[in-house]
């Protein structure tokens, strides 16, 4: 897929070694198409990372995507240069008179807080209340899974007695849903979080169903019913080194952490991690640009975004 990207955004250039079809602003101005208008509030530390590991996973359907980043300006970010949010990334109140195909809202490490307590709650909840006249569909990662279900629904998150920290196997509940579609029996994901939200929770809200869930790591894939809210409780975008430089960073912190299950070969972290997950989180991806989000968003985008369709 044409992903849409400011050309000097240091991910098009690592996309590009990965042969994957960027296209710039100079050759996309020549196509006479409307791109998909993609908004991604990117909530992670490593704000650079999570840009190619979301932009990579946008890259396999012949749409043309344009991809916008929103940070919060609320939270003050200490791992990404401010040379680099001042020159790639919008905030809320410059988008807020917009509308978009989709957007993204990641997961971020503040799971030991209580929702109300993120410095940045009251921004992330006028930008999810704005969503749902403003965007066609949106899919939530991680802890922004837990924040949409918690803001969406009222459904609460509960700490885990331990961290969950690895690659996982899940199951396909329902396969009639699109998002899911050419998804096998079963798959694997990572997860990397503190937290959980409970299946009998999720199932007391009629609105709601669980697509895919997983024994060890809980309910896994969760949509409204007319797919504009997805929820995704783990991080399907990571690559095959993420959750290895998560590990190691805590061990020279000195943390207790154990090492990541389904991982590394034979548990030796000297082995490079086998990449099981791609597959699938890639065509979920897919399925979610394509059936939840094109088949369904109005060629004028100032028309209204507020209709969804059960898929």
């Amino acid at each position: 897929m044409p992903i849409r990207i400011d050309n000097d955004l240091p991910a098009k250039r690592i996309l590009e070694s990965e042969n994957i079809f960027v296209m710039d602003e100079n050759r996309a101005m020549h196509q006479d198409i409307r791109p998909l208008q993609i908004l991604i509030l990117n909530l992670m530390p490593l704000k650079e990372d999570t840009e190619v590991n979301l932009l990579r996973n946008l890259s396999n359907t012949p749409l043309q995507v344009d991809v916008s980043f929103i940070r919060t300006k609320t939270h003050q970010a200490k791992n990404t240069s401010l040379s680099h949010l001042e020159r790639f990334y919008t905030t809320f109140d410059l988008i807020k008179n917009r509308k978009f195909d989709g957007m993204i809202i990641t997961g971020a490490p503040v799971e030991h807080l209580e929702f109300e307590e993120v410095n940045y709650w009251d921004e992330l909840v006028t930008i999810m209340e704005w969503s749902k006249k403003n965007v066609t569909s949106t899919l939530h990662l991680c802890w922004g899974a837990q924040a949409g279900l918690y803001y969406h629904y009222g459904i609460p998150k509960y700490k885990m007695k331990e961290k969950l920290f690895g690659i996982f196997k899940h199951e396909t509940l329902d396969k009639s849903c699109s998002l899911v579609r050419g998804f096998d029996d079963t798959f694997m994901a990572p997860h990397s979080r503190h937290t959980q939200n409970l299946k009998k929770d999720i199932l007391k809200c009629s609105e709601l169903r669980i697509i895919a869930e997983s024994k060890e790591a809980g309910p896994f894939i969760i949509m409204e019913e007319n797919g504009k809210q997805i929820f995704v409780t783990g991080h399907p975008e990571y690559d095959r080194y993420t959750l290895d430089a998560e590990y190691k960073r805590d061990l020279e912190k000195g943390l207790e952490i154990a090492m990541p299950v389904n991982y590394y070969p034979q548990n030796n972290m000297e082995h490079a991690p086998e990449l099981i997950w791609r597959c699938h989180s890639t065509m979920m991806y897919t399925n979610w640009l394509n059936y939840f989000v094109y088949q369904v968003t109005p060629y004028d985008l100032e028309e209204s975004s507020s209709t969804g369709m059960w898929i």
